[in-house]
């Protein structure tokens, strides 16, 4: 899996906001830290979908950046973000799970307006994503 370093900063009260030094114009942000890992792997498959994938560089060698030293005097700090390259089509898959879950997933789903699929694709890439 491919990973982009992401420079994260926040001023005060404000929202955590992310840009990427390898992915020019891709930003993101998220008014909860725990919410800034999957809003920030959204936003490179959002910017990314149908490019060419830039090279991502080190921890290093994007810790080594002029920018990027600036930011971090500042109070930035990094973080390592995955990149979920979205196809566009779905794939059927068959899963195996015990029957008592299996119930508890399709009742929450259908609470929350979801199916079976759409609640686990979800559920997967919130964690890859962190």
């Amino acid at each position: 899996m491919r990973y982009y370093i992401a420079v994260v900063h926040q001023e005060g009260d404000s929202a955590f906001g992310v840009h990427f030094p390898d992915v020019p114009g891709c930003f993101s942000a998220a008014d909860d830290m725990n919410d800034l890992l999957t809003n920030a792997s959204e936003a490179l498959a959002l910017h990314l979908e149908g490019e060419a994938l830039p090279e991502a560089r080190s921890l290093d060698a994007v810790r080594a950046d002029d920018d990027v030293t600036r930011d971090l005097a500042e109070g930035a700090f990094l973080l390592a973000v995955p990149f979920i390259q979205l196809s566009g089509r779905t794939t059927k898959a068959n899963i195996t799970m015990d029957a008592g879950l299996l119930s508890a997933v399709d009742q929450y789903a259908k609470s929350h307006g979801l199916t079976r699929s759409a609640f686990l694709a979800d559920l997967a890439r919130r964690e890859i994503a962190g």
